[in-house]
């Protein structure tokens, strides 16, 4: 046997030790395979050839073995190198372990030729001596469902077998060759094993792999393996099979992926990745845009859901950027696309032409379908027809321009500045820089928002700008072989580029305006600003074109701007103020033009004007806007007359009046005769330039009208009391307050009757009485405060002072209880003045009956003064009294105090007690909690604090304060009240003295 070791082996010598098992090992050629210890294993399996478990011990006996005696051996006398190419075979013991157990497997074999775990096992072992040691790796636990292809390929490559050393693949062919042969053989015995499959595809990863095996023979062994495995075990050989097809690259890994994309399109973006890659040497742009492209639409369709949750846009996106980044081998060049365009055009317009309804039978009941386009037999559903732009085989270029246009601006609306970006891109890439800018241009003129705008227009003037500085580099650094023609060439064309540049800013406002128009063409403010975009120029206001570089435009195109926007526009869906549209259209003509340089054109604005009049404006006040407008045209011109027959004929009244203001569903001219702001200017015209009768003949219609207002009644009023018809405006005054109810009727009313008696005075107290008599009837009390106190005033100062008395004491009961206390104050007053001091007792009598109870008790402190001031002390003393129970003395403390100033100046010692007595029976009256914490607030309020008593005003007071240690007397007792919790009494601390004597009311 020749031997390995030798100081500078060679390859023919280190390719001399192989084959180690071919032929097959055995005793007779290999003596020393069996030693004098293996003669009792011999025997055995000679008497009993058929007993597994006796082949299976010896094998498993033979590996425990050869494990102990290469641990034994010593250290290889190979270098590195050697020892490297020979792998696990660089020892003889290694080899001769390998022999041996390559011959016990074999005579096994013989005996059971079908055994799994037989043949794994051998081919696990030749693996080991050939391949090298298996580095395992620790796997999370184990997966019951096989995943998607996408995440079974992820998974598969970071769970590929990884080996340490192996046989080199030129050194050791022969074993190399050997262990497939083994393999061969197994699958012969064991075809529908898939597990020996694996095994046997796992060599083909393997770095040493021999290049005469991993490339043909591999691919045709995984065709075999899904050839003979049934189809549910398929993916299992197809993840294999994509990632050495991966690692191969190349045409390769294009029929492979090809073929598999035809059974499940799912790992296409992995593959289109794939395509253009870096690290591949033949990258396929074309082949990958029309895989997207397809992608895309099916996505688009439903028919297909991205495994890695890509939306439609986002893989036509993806799409647009192989597009832009490999545009001359994608796409066609401008005369390709341009003639692609009309086919395209052509076969719509015949497809269009020719189009008919499928024909329909029936059998049996049921329609039956006879022609129309192929459907699918499974889900009925119309089967796509063949389009070379979804072929990946096909090298036909791509038309990328009828592409974004149908599978992107039709479908995607809302990202149409991302599209026109990207194709005018892929035309910059293929400098293709008029089809460019022509891109820009169309884009510009079709977005409808914004922000697309701003997209395109900002990668439109970037693109000027680069060709601006291209140009100025070229200038600055001309070429050598350049000669001065070419310099002036390229000194022209960058003045007409700088040209362009200056248009296409200057242009920016009207092309914003442009796309909020397109938006919404009934937008009437953006209609007038694209008219005050020029601002007084004339010549150059007017219709503005956005494909064509703006022009000079005379007055006669303003006009045109004017009649675009009017006929662009649905009056009923217009935007607010149409009307102005055409009052500034027919003031342009009015003043001649913006500047006024040109001459009045009166007829044309009466045409416009007149043209509005009829158009079914939203509101009715837009359509009287335009009416009233019309007027002040001919004010303007001192056509008086003119003016007022406009407004006549505006403000004519059909013969059935009984209309709705409010009725959208009757046109505006229908309801016009019943617009106020229509009457109110004719009135005004008819006051300053016509009669008196006929100012008169207007107001009255509109109070015929029912249509009138307060303001309305009022002016009217004052009209006729202007031109000495006082009757007539009282009689106009009557009929408003008929018109109106309250609250409006008030302000007639109020207004009505100082007129009249500022007019008459005392020279008609019943009609006047009457008047007021009739205004207080239906007033409610929240108005009539006024009315009594002018009725009362009128009585005093015409009538009778016992009739106004009577008017305030009417009053008192008649106004909201808000007002009662003034009132009451000026009754008192007045009645005090007419008829003395005494006279007022009833009146305060009657007061304190009315009044609620917080202005009670200041109303009692004026009866109080008032009777101290007849030198009534005792009804003084009692009203006091009567009013402490509306006064809680925490809130009310300067109650309090008068009446302890007035005990002080007039009263005596019990008096005095009493007071102080009541004083805490109130307070205990009011000690409850919630009425605790809402004096706290009030006090707060005030800026005073709790329980906190003003200081005493005399010594006296001073001195029973001291004795009542800072309260109320101590020697006074209070009643108890009920309402007083008996917790709050026995938390209340001691006050004053502890020694202190406490007095019964019994007692006392």
């Amino acid at each position: 046997m020749p031997v390995a070791v030798s100081e500078k082996p060679n390859l023919e010598s280190l390719t001399s030790i192989f084959p180690l098992t071919f032929p097959t090992p055995t005793p007779t050629t290999h003596p020393d395979l069996v030693s004098t210890k293996d003669l009792h294993r011999e025997e055995d399996l000679l008497r009993n050839p058929f007993s597994f478990r006796h082949w299976w011990t010896a094998i498993q006996n033979a590996k425990e073995a050869a494990a102990a005696e290469q641990k034994a051996e010593g250290p290889s006398d190979l270098t590195p190198e050697v020892a490297a190419l020979l792998g696990p075979l660089s020892s003889p013991a290694a080899r001769k372990a390998f022999q041996r157990q390559v011959y016990l497997y074999e005579a096994a074999l013989t005996q059971f030729p079908t055994s799994f775990k037989l043949w794994k096992s051998y081919l696990q072992t030749r693996m080991s001596f050939v391949l090298g040691k298996l580095a395992f790796k620790k796997k999370a636990g184990g997966r019951k469902k096989f995943p998607e292809m996408r995440e079974a390929l992820e998974d598969e490559q970071e769970d590929l077998e990884q080996w340490e050393g192996g046989l080199d693949g030129i050194v050791g062919w022969e074993e190399w060759r050997l262990l497939i042969a083994t393999f061969e053989r197994a699958l012969m015995w064991l075809p529908r094993m898939p597990r020996i499959w694996l095994l046997y595809l796992s060599i083909f990863n393997h770095p040493f792999c021999p290049p005469q095996v991993s490339h043909t023979h591999a691919r045709r062994t995984f065709d075999r393996a899904l050839r003979t495995l049934p189809p549910s075990l398929h993916s299992r050989i197809w993840v294999r099979y994509l990632l050495w097809a991966e690692a191969k690259g190349g045409a390769t890994t294009v029929a492979v992926y090809r073929r598999y994309l035809a059974v499940d399109p799912s790992v296409t973006e992995r593959y289109t990745a794939i395509l253009l890659s870096p690290s591949n040497p033949d990258p396929r742009p074309l082949e990958a845009a029309k895989l997207l492209l397809a992608l895309a639409r099916r996505a688009s369709r439903g028919d297909y859901t991205s495994p890695e949750g890509k939306s439609p846009y986002q893989l036509l996106t993806e799409f647009l950027e192989v597009v832009e980044e490999h545009a001359e081998e994608v796409g066609m060049d401008v005369p390709d696309t341009i003639d692609s365009n009309a086919r395209i055009a052509k076969a719509a317009e015949e497809e269009a032409a020719s189009t008919q309804p499928a024909d329909t039978a029936s059998a049996d009941g049921k329609l039956v379908r006879v022609a129309g386009p192929a459907v699918s037999a499974t889900d009925g559903k119309p089967v796509a027809s063949y389009d070379e732009d979804e072929d990946p085989r096909s090298t036909r270029k791509l038309n990328v321009e009828d592409i974004v246009k149908k599978d992107g601006l039709e479908v995607y609306k809302d990202q149409a500045g991302r599209l026109w970006t990207g194709l005018a891109t892929y035309w910059i890439k293929r400098g293709e820089f008029d089809r460019a800018k022509l891109t820009f241009e169309r884009g510009l003129a079709s977005v409808l928002t914004i922000r697309d705008f701003t997209q395109i227009f900002d990668a439109y003037a970037e693109f000027s700008e680069s060709l601006i500085s291209a140009l100025m580099e070229s200038l600055a650094n001309p070429d050598e072989d350049e000669d001065e023609e070419d310099v002036k060439e390229t000194e022209k064309e960058l003045e007409e580029k700088m040209k362009e540049f200056e248009e296409l800013m200057d242009r920016r406002p009207f092309l914003v305006n442009d796309v909020l128009l397109r938006r919404n063409p009934n937008d009437v403010q953006e209609w007038e600003k694209r008219v005050a975009l020029w601002g007084d120029d004339d010549e150059k206001v007017g219709k503005h074109h956005m494909l064509i570089q703006i022009a000079s435009l005379t007055t006669k195109q303003v006009a045109e701007t004017y009649a675009q926007a009017l006929a662009t526009i649905n009056p009923r869906r217009a935007t607010a103020n149409l009307h102005r549209i055409y009052i500034n259209y027919a003031k342009f003509y009015e003043e001649g033009g913006t500047k006024g340089e040109a001459e009045p054109d009166l007829d044309s604005a009466r045409k416009i004007l007149d043209k509005a009049t009829k158009v079914n404006f939203k509101t009715v006040d837009e359509l009287a806007e335009v009416w009233c407008e019309w007027a002040e045209m001919e004010i303007r011109q001192e056509n008086y007359d003119e003016a007022i027959r406009i407004l006549q004929r505006a403000s004519a009244i059909p013969k059935n009046t009984k209309v709705n203001y409010f009725d959208h569903t009757l046109p505006v001219q229908a309801r016009l005769f019943k617009s106020l702001k229509l009457w109110s200017f004719y009135v005004d015209l008819e006051e300053s330039l016509g009669t008196v009768e006929s100012a008169k003949a207007v107001y009255d219609k509109i109070l015929d009208l029912r249509i009138a207002n307060a303001q309305i009644i009022v002016n009217y009023a004052s009209f006729l009391e202007e031109n000495k018809y006082y009757e007539e405006s009282f009689k106009v005054y009557e009929r408003g307050t008929e018109l109106f109810t309250y609250p409006v009727s008030f302000e007639i009313w109020n207004i009505y009757l100082a007129k009249f008696v500022k007019r008459y005075g005392g020279s008609k107290i019943e009609r006047t009485r009457d008047l007021f008599e009739q205004a207080l009837e239906k007033c409610p009390p929240k108005h009539c405060k006024p009315i009594f106190l002018m009725y009362a005033t009128f009585e005093e100062e015409h009538g009778l002072a016992k009739r106004a008395m009577s008017i305030y004491d009417r009053a008192t009961n008649a106004v909201q209880d808000e007002d009662k206390f003034e009132l009451f104050t000026i009754y008192i007053a007045k009645a005090a003045e007419n008829y003395g001091l005494p006279a007022t007792r009833p009146i305060y009598e009657r007061a304190l009956e009315i009044l609620p109870d917080k202005q009670t008790a200041e109303m009692c402190l004026r009866f109080a003064a008032m009777e101290r001031k007849l030198g009534e002390i005792d009804r003084a003393r009692a009203i006091y009294a009567h009013a402490s129970q509306f006064c809680d003395p925490r809130v009310n403390p300067k109650f309090w105090q008068e009446w302890n100033n007035f005990e002080i100046e007039t009263g005596s010692e019990d008096t005095f007690r009493e007071m102080l007595r009541i004083k805490r029976s109130v307070q205990a009256q009011f000690n409850t909690e919630a009425s605790y914490l809402a004096a706290q607030m009030a006090a707060k309020r005030n800026g005073q604090e709790t329980e906190t008593e003003a200081p005493p005003a005399d010594p006296m007071a001073a001195a029973e304060r001291q004795a009542g240690g800072g309260k109320a007397p101590a020697f006074v007792s209070a009643k108890q009240n009920t309402n007083v919790r008996i917790e709050a009494a026995e938390e209340r601390p001691a006050q004053g003295n502890e020694e202190e004597i406490h007095i019964s009311d019994d007692e006392v």
